[in-house]
């Protein structure tokens, strides 16, 4: 009977459900421990803020204490499962969004221009008629090096971001790579040999390596969660887009004199648009953690970032989540990736790559132009045209990919 009695006193009595129960005695004894860290936490920020209370006015030293409690409250509410739940964005500020995925978007529509434009440039670098140079009768092998300088510095960019890449953050990343579309753009453009023109096309390439790295990088660990699947798959479709433009640039340039030069310098805007976009957005917030700097430096990217949206609750919780994702998380090296959890993923992506280039599908790109015109369109401006319609079918079928899924468009397909 005493038993009884004993346990109809117990929180139990309110609480008819058992896994209530459990969730209530765990979220009590997760106070508990809240309370201590937090208590740890004010003694030493009472310690720093004595010593420069007795510097500022009264009104000042009020404004700062109740700052500071507002900021311990958000604080314990970010450690609560049922504050990240009520805290996460409804609503997503779209013109600010739209901004954050924009500028690095276009790094990766440059890489798409890039092989549409050179589709269209080997036609008329190799034309007696168009080249408007001394140096236009070029070799196989040497028109085969115009394609592939480009990949060769693509290559090279793609190792140097591995080695610099969390050195550089991912927003000077990204400005590096505009710099290096730019430059390589104006070469191009004004060009005066072949030796230049390969060095140009390196140039670009690089840029290509690091774009590729950061861009993906900068909008997955910017925007909101709720867009990010959203903005990486149109990221690609930016890609294809650039390809379309740069089939519409051989089309446009092709019958005019030195026309390969407007057709490479014309990445010079979009590049100089990056760069621009680039230095005014706010640096990646997981990159500033995992960089070392302040929790207040990481809540006010999110908070540009995020616009409209993101109050001072969301910064705080979203960082929050970050820093709880990083202690979790164990370093690796190198070999991570051929150990453990790692294999499958590396395998399925380095074969979906390998399959990729054996079916020859990416130099088809760089050639279309050339291939049409050994197909039967004799002229190059014909070639050119039916390399648009190539470029928009593939855009449309790129459009495609989320009604139908990404496994079973990569049985049915490979490559871009």
């Amino acid at each position: 009977m005493q038993g009884s009695v004993a346990r109809s006193a117990t929180p139990a009595r309110f609480i008819s459900d058992a896994g209530a129960w459990r969730k209530h005695r765990l979220r009590a004894l997760y106070s508990y421990k809240t309370e201590a860290i937090h208590a740890q936490r004010s003694y030493y920020r009472s310690s720093a803020l004595a010593t420069n209370m007795l510097l500022v006015s009264p009104n000042a030293r009020r404004e700062t204490l109740v700052r500071a409690e507002e900021r311990d409250s958000l604080l314990e509410a970010a450690q609560t499962d049922t504050f990240a739940t009520a805290m996460t964005p409804r609503e997503v500020d779209w013109l600010m969004t739209s901004l954050v995925f924009l500028f690095p978007a276009i790094g990766g529509l440059l890489f798409g221009y890039d092989i549409g434009a050179t589709s269209g440039a080997l036609i008329s670098i190799t034309s007696q008629q168009t080249s408007g140079t001394d140096w236009y009768s070029l070799s196989p092998f040497k028109s085969g090096l115009v394609v592939s300088s480009s990949l060769f510095g693509a290559l090279a960019g793609s190792v140097g971001a591995f080695f610099l890449g969390d050195k550089l953050g991912r927003r000077r990343e990204l400005m590096l790579a505009a710099c290096l579309y730019g430059a390589a753009a104006t070469l191009l453009f004004f060009a005066p040999s072949y030796p230049l023109l390969l060095t140009g096309r390196v140039m670009y390439g690089v840029g290509i390596g690091f774009a590729m790295h950061a861009a993906p990088a900068y909008i997955a660990e910017t925007a909101s969660a709720s867009v990010r699947g959203l903005l990486i798959s149109l990221k690609e479709g930016f890609i294809v887009g650039g390809i379309l433009l740069g089939y519409l640039a051989s089309a446009l340039w092709v019958g005019d004199t030195g026309g390969w030069r407007y057709m490479y310098g014309a990445a010079l805007p979009p590049a100089l648009i990056v760069f621009a976009g680039m230095a005014w957005l706010p640096e990646s917030p997981r990159w500033l953690l995992l960089s070392g700097a302040s929790r207040e430096q990481a809540e006010g990217a999110v908070r540009r970032a995020w616009g409209r949206s993101g109050s001072d609750s969301q910064a705080i919780q979203q960082v929050s989540t970050m820093l709880r994702d990083s202690s979790t998380s164990t370093p690796g090296g190198l070999s991570a990736l051929f150990s453990g959890r790692n294999v499958k993923p590396l395998l399925i992506g380095s074969s979906l790559m390998l399959f990729q280039q054996i079916t020859g599908q990416p130099s088809v790109l760089y050639y279309a132009a050339k291939i049409f015109k050994a197909a039967g369109f004799a002229s190059d401006s014909d070639a050119t045209r039916v390399s648009v319609v190539l470029g928009f079918f593939k855009l449309v079928m790129t459009g495609q990919l989320p009604q139908v899924g990404h496994d079973r468009s990569a049985s049915g397909t490979v490559g871009y």
